[in-house]
């Protein structure tokens, strides 16, 4: 059986973010780039269930887990303010 897949907006709703494409981008861009030696759900900038949240999926390789790795390259880049 397939995992389902999820897309970048709804681990955003999941997280409690704001899910539109100009928010995603401000959260992006806020908080980009995301220094290598710190681990994506180690992040001073999450809560501490959003940070629950993404090792739990992680750990469990759990159907988010391949949007979250998407979000953790995605904050491993500069993103340029447009």
């Amino acid at each position: 059986m397939e995992k389902p897949h999820h897309k970048f907006s709804e681990l955003f709703k999941q997280l409690g973010l704001p899910t539109s494409e100009a928010g995603i981008a401000e959260f992006l861009q806020t908080h980009a780039p995301l220094a290598p030696h710190i681990a994506l759900a180690e992040a001073p900038f999450w809560t501490a269930a959003q940070s629950s949240m993404l090792k739990e999926e992680l750990l469990d390789d759990a159907d988010w887990a391949e949007v979250i790795d998407q979000l953790n390259l995605a904050l491993r880049q500069t993103w340029a303010i447009r």
